[in-house]
Parts: structure tokens; sequence; C-alpha cells
């Protein structure tokens, strides 16, 4: 499994109109910590908290879509069946 991106984190938690709060409360992460990689302050997460947040939204019927799958870069879409926000 790739690496998760900043940008993709983000892109995945807007998708799903979630504050950073609500992702880092779903993943059991903290605020700082998911604050400082979606900022850039921190370059890459640990495997547990991004296992963690990857969870989190896959949960929330966000697919995580590799290079080469619809584009020539990573990116997100949405399930069409959804399960209820927290």
């Amino acid at each position: 499994m790739p690496v998760l991106d900043r940008k993709v984190c983000k892109a995945a938690r807007m998708l799903i109109d979630w504050k950073a709060a609500d992702l880092a409360d779903a993943a059991t992460v903290s605020h700082d910590t998911l604050r400082s990689f979606e900022s850039g302050r921190t370059k890459a997460l640990s495997r547990e908290n991004e296992e963690a947040i990857r969870k989190a939204l896959e949960a929330q019927g966000v697919q995580f879509l590799e290079g080469g799958q619809v584009a020539a870069g990573p990116g997100v879409a949405l399930s069409t069946e959804r399960p209820s926000t927290p």
C-alpha cells in the first residue's frame, strides 16, 4: 500500500465534509498529529497512524485511487453507499 499523501488525506476528509478534529477522533490519533501532517510540518505518519486514518476514511466510503487508476497521480473517490456520518 503506497504512503498516504497529505493532500490526498485532506481531500478525502473534505470529500466527506469532516473537520480535522472529526478525522482525528475517528482514527484515534491526536489532533496535532493530523494537523501537522496535513499542513506539511510533519512529512510522514507512523505506520499505525496512517493505517488508522485510512481505515477511518474508508469506513465513511472513501476509496483511495493510486496513480494510473483514473489519472496520472493519486486521488480519492466516494462510494455511492456511504454510512451515516459520526
